[in-house]
């Protein structure tokens, strides 16, 4: 039977039907607008990613993965009305901030790359250029006092003047504008290397302001005055160029002692240049040859000059009397300061050449303590030979007597460097330390010490209490026994090791197994046990696997097995010794071999002889 349905219901129901269909398409509307946003956000999303891949691949240079986003995309938004408008697509903030930092880092490293930057502290070409400077920076301090004084500047030569002190002029202007605002410089322990802050730190600075009055152009009054030298006086304000230059050449430079002794040698010429041009000014005051201090025109202005002040300074003596009020005050002040100038000179030369030789001599007080300490015990004078044997061959060879001394003063981290580029080579070589822990190596590099052993003398002896290994960085050392003490087993050369077996074997109390001697000069590094226990309780696996090599290795020289005594009858025999001569050898000992019984001339198969012959009735043989 079908159903019959009312006219009234058949309405109601297409209009739920209808309003389903309503509720349905403002269903998708929504979900469409959020998957739309959904796409926008990933295309976005997926461009920073490749921004960021290529800016890696170009920078050379390990940034956090940006890739982490990639999978939380955005999700559906739930039914909204209809009504209702989608939301727009949520702008990435923190991939912007990211993204300008990391551009700002990629910036920075090309600017480095193509020499925009400086690094102060170990910037070569800063240095080169810090030299320009203070170049330009001697002109003027050295001829500004000749050109106000002497007559050197005429107007034929003005032009050769003018075009030197203006190119003098540019090398400053470029170092105000262009070099020192690109200059790093530390901010709470950071290296900031952003254009703007290092132009706003040097613009901070003292030097700034010094550098700009340095460059006042005075030189526009020479329309008025003419060509005044003095006018250029404020381009000697740039010092700060020429001490900063100092520190950094001195820096670079592994005997910077040499560059000392000659700057201040330059100081005290320098002294006497500036008395030569008062002298010069102030004889043209007076009158040149108007008495007999003056000078008197002749020659060389500036050499006599200079030869002047030079006994002046230096109190030579033998000048001609000042006859004239200012003539004698001209004297005394030149007096006064060539004593104190000069004494200064030398006290800054006691000190340049005292911190050159300050090892030099450090290794000679303790070559002087050491004998006098030798000498007042009495002690063989073969001994003290050898002690000073080893004190020049240690200087000589290293520069120092012990490098831990050196190196106490700087960190752990620096120290581990030097020592890494010094000895892991060496270290790594090493047969034992293969497949150990790399921090490991590390870690006991920082712990090895350097020792010199002088040719003959015994680094270790057979049983002595193993507390230390070795290994050889320089030099050969023998492996020595036999019953004499004098024969070599094995020789041990550079990058072995040896006394191992006394520090990983378990227990205490292990003793040495072999005597080892240097052969000739050999450098070796020690590693106390105590370091070593504390290096391994951090690297268990190493330590088991060093112990594994040590059991595997066994002693340097392992014991020889005693020659059986059967096979020394046969050796003795077979020279033509008796048998009488045997049995008397061999008293007491015995060695019985049981045979069948044979017939009387059954001959021995050992020694070739019958048992008649030998007179031996019983069934056993008895040798040994």
């Amino acid at each position: 039977m079908q159903e019959e349905t009312v006219p009234g219901e058949e309405d109601e129901q297409d209009l739920n039907k209808s309003d389903l269909l309503a509720v349905d398409e403002g269903l998708e509307r929504p979900a469409s607008a959020a998957s739309q946003t959904s796409i926008v956000v990933n295309e976005r999303l997926q461009e920073l990613v490749k921004l960021f891949k290529d800016r890696k691949d170009r920078a050379k240079e390990r940034m956090v993965d940006p890739d982490e986003s990639d999978d939380e995309s955005p999700s559906a938004s739930p039914a909204k009305k209809p009504g209702e408008a989608p939301p727009p697509p949520p702008p990435p903030e923190e991939k912007k901030d990211d993204e300008e930092k990391d551009l700002i880092k990629m910036k920075t490293s090309i600017l480095y790359t193509v020499g925009l930057l400086i690094l102060s502290f170990t910037d070569l070409i800063y240095v080169v250029w810090l030299f320009f400077v203070t170049l330009a920076w001697n002109w003027n301090v050295w001829l500004i006092p000749v050109r106000c004084t002497f007559p050197y500047q005429t107007p034929e030569n003005i032009h050769w003047w003018l075009l030197m002190d203006y190119f003098c002029d540019g090398i400053y202007i470029v170092d105000i504008f262009v070099m020192q605002p690109r200059l790093q410089f530390v901010r709470g322990g950071d290296i900031v290397c952003d254009k703007e802050a290092m132009r706003d730190n040097y613009r901070q600075t003292e030097r700034f302001k010094m550098d700009v009055i340095s460059l006042f152009p005075l030189d526009l009054l020479y329309f008025f005055t003419g060509v005044k030298s003095l006018l250029r006086f404020p381009r000697l304000l740039k010092y700060n160029a020429f001490f900063e230059f100092n520190d950094r050449l001195e820096a670079v430079m592994s005997k910077a002692y040499i560059y000392r002794v000659i700057r201040t040698s330059a100081y005290l010429l320098y002294s006497l240049h500036c008395n030569a041009c008062i002298f010069y000014w102030g004889s043209d005051y007076e009158g040149l040859g108007s008495t007999k201090w003056v000078y008197n025109g002749k020659g060389n202005s500036y050499i006599r000059c200079y030869y002047f002040a030079v006994k002046t300074l230096i109190t030579i003596g033998g000048l001609p009397d000042p006859t004239t009020v200012f003539e004698i005050v001209f004297q005394m002040l030149n007096y006064f300061v060539g004593v104190f100038a000069f004494s200064i000179m030398i006290g800054q030369m006691r000190d340049v050449f005292g911190a050159a030789t300050a090892g030099e001599a450090y290794y000679r007080h303790c070559v002087d303590s050491t004998v006098k300490y030798m000498s007042s015990y009495k002690i063989p004078r073969e001994v003290q030979n050898r002690v000073k044997i080893w004190y020049d061959y240690t200087w000589k060879s290293q520069g120092m007597l012990d490098e831990q001394e050196l190196l106490i003063q700087l960190p752990d981290k620096m120290r581990l460097d030097i020592a890494a580029d010094v000895n892991y080579s060496i270290v790594s070589k090493v047969a034992l330390f293969q497949g150990c822990d790399r921090q490991m190596i590390f870690d006991m590099l920082k712990r090895l010490k350097s020792v010199v052993y002088l040719p003959g003398d015994f680094v270790c002896k057979k049983g002595e209490i193993g507390r230390e290994m070795y290994i050889i960085k320089a030099g050969e050392v023998q492996v020595v026994g036999g019953p004499d003490g004098m024969t070599v087993f094995v020789t041990l050369r550079a990058g072995s090791v040896f006394g191992e077996i006394s520090l990983l074997a378990g227990g205490g109390g292990n003793r040495r197994t072999a005597n080892v001697k240097a052969h000739g000069f050999a450098n070796l590094f020690i590693l106390d046990k105590k370091d070593l226990a504390e290096i391994l309780v951090h690297y268990p696996e190493s330590q088991k696997l060093l112990r594994k090599k040590a059991k595997d290795t066994g002693e340097v020289i392992p014991q020889r097995p005693e020659t059986p005594k059967l096979f020394k009858a046969a050796l003795e025999v077979g020279t033509g010794q008796t048998f009488a001569k045997l049995k008397e050898a061999y008293k007491g000992a015995t060695l019985e071999v049981f045979i069948s019984p044979v017939k009387p001339e059954t001959h021995c198969t050992i020694f070739g002889c019958s048992r008649q012959k030998i007179g031996i009735e019983k069934q056993s043989w008895r040798f040994l």
